[in-house]
């Protein structure tokens, strides 16, 4: 159901009605929404039943002649009203509990998509966005949804239903009387319209400040050892000073129309009350009206205005709700990154690793071309090594084999079949990425490295920890492989994350690898471990090596030169090195002059 949710709209490229969005989710607990409907009815039910009991008393005991019988009628009456208060107690429970467990069902359902749909979302999304705001789009607007379902939503319709009802009895009593109190409302109604006007906006504002603020304080605690370093740590506690007062201000010009608003509503709501003390005094006075009808008709009046001033405060939460329905439905219609094409099939049989780039280009913008007519042959099993100068689209052309990006012109095959002809998730299966900057998760080792193979046992995990040179570093840890490794993996040096991340690529086992940068920013030591474990993980395997360090990929079966969008030299180290003029020749040479090839030649075999 939740992918269909959002296809009109994509189509239409309209914005979405915000309700829409929300009441969607709600029709999975109508039956408790039902329930407390019920509930409701018989709550107003209740509250218009004891003024009615007040006014039978008044009219009982203002009798000249009481009896016995008036002594058991007025029992009578504080018996059926016990019994009221009970029911209106029980009924309270139900129409509260039941209304809350809807609205955080739904917040909860909302929550589960949008996370579902930021999965997956092209990585072109993420590139200019903040962590922070999107943790708010999923956290803090989707919270706002259950105002309305469980507190806006109910008190519409409890208090709708109850200015009905209170209607109709004033109506009953003087009908004249009732038409001179509701004067008042129009004024309320128009101020309802013009205070939706402007608080939406303002709530809307004052979201987006508090995405704002969530998105500086992940950067900045996640950077925290930077700032430190830097000893910036005045100059952030000023910038964070400065939003967290841009949050508050947002949040004071919201709350200054809630209250220009509120106060008008209670004043041109005690009209009504002064006109019945007007006219309804008079008509006392004269005998029209009973006294009991008036004691009576003062109790529903508070009722009759109460809904009114209670619905201006639900048209509060309303408008927040939609303010932060409007940032999720602009999150929902992003585009999801590339879909599986139309009769693609899995991988069940082991592949080669053949890879093919046929004329292929790509831009990240309509302005922004990265790589263009692009033609490499990969054979299976072999090692090809990247290099070029920084920025020339190493990373983005490796991108496009994992469907990270697609192509936006040319074609990519995977032994000889186009590779959006596989499922999306079966591709990326065979497909096995060791990164210079790794990213390990808040967790122990254990789950960091088993991450791309959960069915593995601890053995293969042990002999994929071994293979990288990880388990014996692993083992002096306090708790070896249930040792917790910090958010980001801040507890372990960059050498060691960098094999736990060779552990976690042995493990997966994929028949092609992906190594960018992976040896750049570690120590002589510790890059000698790290090759040696890359050694093990390349054989058997089609291997694509990112490099800037030119003396780690001279044994390469081929090297790749970009330069500008395209491929400048292709060929072995022995026949780039020859070329007169040529590109790897100079950044060979120069590499070379600045320090001196401090590794053994590295053999891909």
């Amino acid at each position: 159901m939740h992918p269909l949710l959002f296809n009109n709209y994509k189509k239409k490229k309209n914005p979405m009605k915000p309700f829409s969005l929300i009441f969607k989710y709600a029709k999975k607990y109508t039956g408790s929404l039902i329930v407390a409907s019920l509930s409701m009815l018989a709550l107003v039910g209740a509250q218009l039943l004891i003024p009615w009991i007040i006014k039978s008393l008044i009219s009982l005991v203002t009798e000249p002649d009481g009896s016995v019988d008036t002594i058991i009628t007025i029992t009578k009456m504080t018996g059926l009203v016990l019994v009221v208060y009970v029911v209106r107690a029980i009924l309270q429970f139900l129409r509260s509990y039941l209304a809350h467990y809807a609205g955080w069902g739904v917040v909860a359902d909302v929550r589960k998509f949008i996370y579902d749909h930021m999965q997956r979302l092209s990585l072109r999304f993420y590139e200019d966005k903040q962590v922070g705001q999107l943790m708010s789009n999923v956290v803090n607007d989707t919270d706002l949804f259950e105002q309305l379902i469980a507190h806006a939503i109910p008190d519409v319709v409890v208090n709708i239903l109850t200015f009905l009802g209170v209607t109709a009895v004033l109506l009953n009593l003087n009908w004249k009387l009732t038409l001179l109190s509701m004067l008042p409302i129009p004024l309320v109604i128009l101020s309802l319209r013009v205070y939706a006007k402007y608080v939406r906006p303002a709530f809307r504002s004052r979201q987006k400040e508090l995405g704002d603020l969530n998105a500086m304080l992940n950067d900045n605690l996640s950077g925290i050892r930077e700032i430190k370093s830097f000893t910036r740590e005045t100059d952030e506690a000023k910038r964070v000073h400065s939003r967290i007062d841009s949050y508050r201000q947002s949040m004071l010009n919201a709350l200054k129309l809630m209250a220009t608003f509120q106060p008008f509503v209670d004043f041109t709501s005690s009209f009504g009350t002064l006109i019945v003390i007007y006219f309804g005094g008079q008509l006392a006075i004269k005998g029209i009206l009973p006294i009991a009808d008036l004691v009576a008709f003062f109790l529903y009046l508070d009722m009759f205005y109460n809904p009114v001033r209670v619905l201006s405060g639900a048209w509060e939460a309303i408008q927040s709700s939609l303010a932060g329905a409007d940032r999720v439905a602009g999150l929902l219609i992003e585009q999801e990154e590339p879909n599986n094409s139309l009769g693609s099939i899995e991988i069940t049989n082991p592949i080669r690793g053949d890879i093919s780039f046929k004329d292929v280009s790509f831009e990240y913008t309509a302005d922004n071309l990265v790589l263009e007519h692009i033609n490499l042959e990969i054979p299976a099993f072999d090692v090809v090594a990247l290099v070029g100068p920084t920025g020339v689209g190493k990373s983005t052309l490796v991108s496009l084999i994992a469907r990270f990006y697609d192509a936006t012109k040319g074609e990519i095959f995977l032994d000889r079949r186009n590779i959006r002809d596989y499922k999306l998730d079966s591709l990326r299966q065979q497909i096995s990425i060791v990164l210079q900057d790794v990213f390990l998760f808040y967790g122990t080792i254990k789950e960091n490295i088993s991450f791309g193979n959960h069915d593995a046992s601890n053995d293969e995990l042990i002999l994929a920890s071994k293979a990288a040179n990880a388990h014996n570093f692993i083992m002096d840890l306090p708790d070896g492989y249930d040792t917790m490794v910090g958010e980001r993996g801040i507890k372990l040096s960059g050498g060691q994350k960098q094999r736990i991340s060779v552990a976690r690529a042995i493990l997966k086992n994929a028949p092609i690898l992906i190594l960018d940068e992976a040896t750049s920013s570690v120590d002589t030591e510790t890059e000698i471990l790290i090759q040696q474990a890359l050694e093990r993980l390349m054989k058997g395997r089609t291997t694509i090596v990112i490099a800037h360090r030119l003396s780690t990929v001279r044994n390469a079966n081929k090297i790749v030169v970009l330069e500008e969008k395209g491929i400048r030299e292709m060929g072995t180290h022995e026949q780039l090195i020859n070329l007169k003029d040529g590109l790897y020749a100079r950044l060979y040479n120069a590499q070379k002059q600045i320090q001196p090839v401090f590794l053994d030649d590295v053999t891909y075999k």
